[in-house]
């Protein structure tokens, strides 16, 4: 069944109220920039970022599955993952994740960068977003692994003045996306095909029971 079909099937038992909110949001959607967590060790962290990111208007969360699994943590997220595209990226055994998912993401336009203490990484205010950007995030003690920085477009760094060397990570996060997106453009808007297809996913998560409803009415 075609996004369009499920909308018209499903748009009586949505709330008049919940219609005009998801058209507003989906206004303000980008998939210009998309977020990547390469094995973060604390769940809570990435849940954090999940509710930043939504709040942002950011649509793709990708997570690369080397060593850890990642669970949601309900309490902190408080049901923002639902609004979002998580993208698990753990291949079959002898499959490099890190080359499976960097692939994946030139493969749909995006532009690599690793976010890096290096001194040398570009600063994040200095970063060019004309094209589609995706920021990879490394687990909270090594940072982006080897694997990301040898294959990233380039490093970025949050210039820090004191003497802690770093913010953790949903800090980290909440930062650069709010440089970034102080910069956003009609540009990275979602075109119409993207909004209703994304329209189509969010009404059949607010309609209780719409498959049913879809099966009967269809």
């Amino acid at each position: 069944m075609n996004a369009e079909r499920i909308i018209t099937l499903l748009e009586p038992f949505v709330s008049r109220n919940k219609q005009e909110r998801i058209e507003q949001v989906l206004s303000k959607r980008t998939r210009h920039l998309a977020l990547v967590f390469e094995d973060i060790e604390k769940t809570q962290n990435v849940s954090a970022v999940l509710r930043s990111a939504e709040c942002f208007g950011i649509q793709d969360v990708h997570f690369i599955k080397n060593r850890k699994e990642y669970q949601v943590n309900l309490g902190i997220v408080k049901g923002s993952d639902k609004w979002l595209s998580l993208h698990h990226h753990n291949a079959s055994e002898g499959v490099s994740n890190v080359e499976m998912a960097l692939s994946k993401l030139r493969n749909e336009g995006y532009r690599v960068l690793g976010t890096s203490l290096d001194p040398q990484a570009q600063l994040v205010e200095e970063v060019d977003l004309t094209e589609k950007t995706a920021i990879v995030f490394g687990c909270e003690q090594k940072g982006i692994s080897d694997a990301v920085r040898e294959r990233a477009d380039g490093l970025v760094h949050i210039g820090m003045n004191g003497f802690t060397e770093s913010f953790n990570l949903s800090v980290s996060a909440a930062i650069i996306l709010s440089t970034f997106m102080r910069n956003q453009r009609q540009s990275w808007h979602l075109n119409e095909q993207e909004k209703v297809a994304l329209k189509a996913e969010w009404y059949h998560k607010v309609v209780k029971e719409a498959d049913k409803i879809l099966a009967r009415l269809n």
